[in-house]
Order: C-alpha cells, then structure tokens, then sequence
C-alpha cells in the first residue's frame, strides 16, 4: 500500500536500515486492538506536569521508546492531546491508570 497525495508517493521505495523499530509493547497493543477493541487512550495538556514526567509515565504505561514518549509529550503540548495508547478496553484502562498516578489528565475511548 502506497500514500499518494496529488501524485506524490509518500513513501520511500526502501526504508532506511536506521528507522527506529517498534518496542515489543507497542506491537503487543496493536495487536490487542482487533481482539476487543479498539479502545483509546487520550492524554491532555496540562500546565503542572514537565515534558521529562509525561515521558517518564508514558514509558511506564505503555512501554514505548524514549523517542516515542518524546513524540507523544510534543503532540500533548502542541495540540493540547494525543492518543497515546490503543488496545483493548482492558488493557487501556491499565494504562490510564498508571496515567493517572501522577495525576495526568487521561480519558479511555472507543476508536
């Protein structure tokens, strides 16, 4: 499958042998998704919490990267959320919760 905007391919014709891969958690969730989901996990910007604790949780949460936890705190400041996490009720339901354990601003929605 191919991205094509007004006849511009989007996506090179090999990737790079140094993309980032996926932390084994990641992959984990994606695959929870068709099992009983989908299900979401949303994080709002908030004006208390320093990008290095937003990081530091979502690591905890979801076991991404420290690349993809720093994407994803840039995301929450710059739009004022992000869909973090996607995965079963029940697996987005633990994630928030941990979320929420320095107080975060969190919601679980279906995709």
């Amino acid at each position: 499958m191919t991205a094509v905007i007004q006849g511009i391919d989007l996506l090179p014709a090999v990737l790079p042998a140094a993309l980032p891969r996926e932390a084994p958690a990641e992959r984990e969730a994606q695959d929870d998704v068709g099992a009983g989901g989908p299900y979401v996990v949303i994080v709002y910007d908030d004006d208390w919490h320093t990008f290095e604790q937003v990081e530091i949780q979502l690591q905890k949460a979801t076991g991404c990267t420290l690349e993809k936890a720093e994407a994803l705190s840039h995301e929450i400041d710059g739009t004022g959320r992000a869909i973090v996490f996607a995965g079963t009720e029940e697996k987005c339901e633990q994630v928030a919760g941990i979320l929420r354990q320095i107080r975060l601003q969190v919601e679980t929605d279906r995709a």
